[in-house]
């Protein structure tokens, strides 16, 4: 018979043990309660931080257009979207157009909206899927004012486009001074062609780009092209005639002429203490150069006939480094055998703009209401919606405010961009 096992005693435990292992959890519940306070708290500050160096500064208001606010977080998103492929460097520069961009978008939106038109949340999503751009604010706002735009352009400005017009068929050819106009007028009424003289010689783009057949053209597109001046003669004048020279002040043409006069020159330090002038044309550049020579100042002249910006303050007189203005003055001004005090002669610059010239112009034929070509009804299109957008700009009922975003708030803006 096998003996029973023998049970073991119950253990007793003593009033003065448990007093003891209540204390040890009572002090481990203390050590875990504050543990967890401890992490809690640094929790907290840690969402504290995040929370007024990030969440509160994304959504702060950056700018406002009437009743419609933008945060920061907004602008960040625009300026990432701007930058696009561009390196992160590149941002800095987009800070003030992300700015325009957003607030331009918005009053195109509002003003497009007392006009009648809108564009339907679909449209836009569509548009955004086809792109394969985000559903998100910044994507769909650029997109639904891209599709304004064509929908104001169709819609609205097309009816208020003529499609008829009276136009004219037109000859022309810009040249540089009354003198080099006579004769190339005279070449032309001995039987030269007009479009191989154009190619040659015309200093205005168009002119020079078609061979002087500037094709069929209504009054408001030529206003635009050319300026007023000549479109009054162009209009007013008969068909078949060629024009004797007619001076137009303001037009732009591709060459111009320096006079450059040394006053010292530093060969080491690669400087040069200069006085110059951009002139029109070589026939006023010699007239220049006559008073010049009989005494008359520099610093008058330069200030009576130079084109260059800035010459009222610094009367024509520079500081010249290697690049600063021309390869053309660079070589007059740095050539190691010129004598100091020397005028240069006319040194012709076909790199760079000056104002005046004289048109040769011959009218082809006439159309009182010829049908206007779909692109120059585009561009008057294309005009009327720049006009009206400026218009928006311009309306005093318009409250555009973005000072809340000072340089700091840009930088900052700029940094979360470039983290992203």
């Amino acid at each position: 018979m096998t003996k029973k096992k023998a049970e073991k005693p119950q253990r007793i435990v003593t009033q003065r043990q448990l007093s003891r292992w209540q204390k040890q959890k009572r002090r481990q519940r203390i050590i875990l309660g504050v543990g967890i306070s401890i992490i809690v708290a640094v929790l907290g500050i840690m969402g504290v931080g995040w929370y007024i160096a990030q969440y509160q500064p994304l959504h702060q208001p950056a700018i406002r257009v009437n009743d419609t606010e933008f945060n920061m977080k907004y602008y960040v998103e625009m300026l990432k979207l701007l930058g696009g492929d561009q390196p992160a460097s590149y941002l800095p520069y987009l800070a003030d157009s992300a700015v325009k961009n957003i607030e331009q978008n918005e009053l195109i939106k509002q003003g497009a909206l007392k006009l009648g038109v809108s564009v339907s949340d679909d449209a836009v999503k569509a548009e955004l899927k086809g792109s394969g751009l985000p559903n998100n604010d910044v994507p769909k706002d650029i997109v639904r004012t891209q599709l304004l735009i064509s929908k104001l352009l169709d819609e609205y400005f097309d009816p208020q486009i003529p499609v008829y017009a009276e136009q004219r068929h037109i000859m022309a050819i810009l040249l540089e001074s009354e003198q080099q106009a006579t004769e190339v007028r005279a070449r032309l009424e001995n039987g030269e062609s007009f479009t191989e003289l154009a190619e040659e010689l015309s200093l205005e783009f168009f002119s020079k780009a078609n061979q002087g057949d500037l094709g069929w053209l209504p009054r408001n597109i030529l206003n635009e092209m050319l300026g007023t001046s000549i479109v009054e003669y162009i209009f007013g004048s008969e068909v078949g005639v060629l024009s004797r020279p007619i001076y137009d002040e303001e037009i732009s043409k591709g060459a111009g002429y320096w006079l450059v006069r040394v006053l010292d020159r530093n060969e080491e330090e690669e400087e040069a203490h200069v006085q110059v002038m951009l002139l029109s044309s070589e026939e006023e550049a010699q007239d220049v150069i006559g008073r010049l020579e009989a005494d008359e100042d520099f610093a008058t002249l330069a200030k009576e006939f130079s084109q260059l910006d800035g010459v009222e303050e610094n009367e024509g007189e520079y500081m010249l480094i290697p690049g600063m203005m021309s390869p053309v003055v660079d070589e007059f001004a740095f050539d190691p055998e010129l004598e100091l005090d020397t005028i240069s002669e006319p040194v012709r610059d076909e790199t760079i703009t000056t104002k005046g010239g004289y048109w040769l112009v011959k009218i082809v034929a006439e159309d009182k209401n010829r049908r206007m070509e779909d692109e120059d009804r585009d561009f008057l299109k294309a005009k009327a919606l720049d006009e009206w957008v400026a218009s928006l700009w311009d309306d005093p009922e318009n409250e555009v405010d973005d000072s809340y975003l000072d340089n700091e708030k840009k930088a900052w803006a700029i940094e979360q961009a470039m983290r992203s």
